[in-house]
């Protein structure tokens, strides 16, 4: 197991993922952030199922970084409870691991 996540957010727009993705970068909280065209989604929301195009973000972060992307996409997204997921990554690539911690801070870049 390493201190690397992978966090999984979801807009309804790509160009809220767009700046969402450029914010994390930019404040070096994430190496890389993932867009992935129009997802369909299908969830309950105030009791009601509802289905919506939705983009995803995969954002390579770090444990340490975690709070900071959590934060982030809390300020910067226009959904009122984003989704918000971190999973670890078990293993991986020793050079792209290394490349993560490298281009990420725990503490933003503003």
């Amino acid at each position: 197991m390493t201190d690397k996540k992978l966090v999984f957010t979801t807009t309804g727009s790509q160009e809220e993922a767009k700046t969402i993705a450029q914010a994390l970068v930019e404040r070096r909280l994430a190496a890389c952030v993932n867009i992935v065209p129009q997802v369909q989604s299908v969830y309950r929301w105030k009791e009601k199922v509802e289905e919506a195009e939705e983009w995803l973000l995969i954002i390579k972060t770090t444990a340490a970084a975690f709070e900071g992307v959590r934060d982030a996409i809390v300020q910067l997204h226009a959904y009122a409870l984003p989704e918000c997921i971190c999973i670890g990554i078990e293993d991986g690539s020793v050079e792209y691991l290394k490349w993560i911690e490298g281009e990420v801070h725990e503490r933003p870049q503003n």
